[in-house]
């Protein structure tokens, strides 16, 4: 499918790649090895974004910390937006963050989650069949999508539900778990802006959200695809609850 060289060399390695983790799953995990592969794989991906995953606890703590200043800005300077920009850019160049330092490790892990969809999308890896889409989690293929389950019949549908249904409750506890209260304050309002009319953060309201947009992408990816971002979101949960007991600002 993919004729670009470095995509098409990069969709190669992964197959090549996974082929191999697959193989040396098979004995534990049987006809669900390639599924157990992407699990690994995705585990292997949450460790080496680690080192981020730290900076942006760490980035966090530090925009928690400025969050009463970056509120008195907005109610000092929220009619002139070229002053206020100017202001809270100061601000956190003098305290070393930003207010898109969170994102670090989710644009870390896109390259590994385009090639892990087009590597499932793919009739053809390296000149010949792409044998992976043979590979299957219960009655479904690893390559299926969601709309592919459904006509496959209940069986096939009930396993993207359960996936679909473990995406969202991850998505769920990231949303109430961790927003820090000094970000969230008391929850967004109308408009972004936190109760009793006190305005959000730049940028909270499209990141408390992001979660579950994970969800949407869930429910059109293939099932490998699917799989990769149950396991990462599930994993940031957990490593984001425990790297704030253990990072300082």
């Amino acid at each position: 499918m993919y004729t670009f060289g470095p995509i098409a060399a990069a969709v190669a390695a992964a197959s090549t790649a996974f082929s191999a983790i697959t193989a040396l799953l098979a004995p534990l995990f049987g006809g669900a090895a390639a599924a157990a592969a992407v699990i690994a794989l995705t585990v292997l991906v949450r460790l080496a974004v680690l080192p981020l995953s730290r900076a942006q606890v760490r980035a966090e703590k530090q925009r928690a910390r400025l969050a009463p200043r970056i509120r008195e800005l907005q109610r000092k300077h929220g009619e002139n937006p070229q002053r206020l920009a100017e202001e809270q850019q100061r601000i956190y160049a003098e305290e070393g963050t930003s207010p898109l330092a969170g994102c670090l490790p989710m644009l870390a892990q896109t390259p590994v989650f385009l090639v892990l969809y087009g590597l499932f999308i793919s009739p053809e890896v390296s000149g010949g069949p792409n044998g992976l889409l043979e590979h299957t989690l219960g009655p479904v293929p690893l390559g299926s999508t969601l709309t592919d389950a459904l006509a496959a019949g209940p069986g096939a549908a009930a396993v993207f539900a359960v996936l679909i249904a473990a995406v969202a409750a991850a998505a769920w506890a990231s949303r109430r778990w961790l927003a820090l209260p000094a970000m969230r304050q008391n929850g967004p309002g109308v408009d972004g802006a936190g109760q009793g009319g006190a305005p959000a953060l730049p940028g909270m309201g499209l990141m408390t959200y992001l979660p579950f947009m994970t969800v949407a992408a869930a429910a059109v990816v293939p099932l490998a695809a699917g799989l990769y971002l149950a396991t990462s979101t599930a994993w940031a949960v957990g490593e984001r609850l425990l790297l704030r007991r253990l990072v300082t600002a």
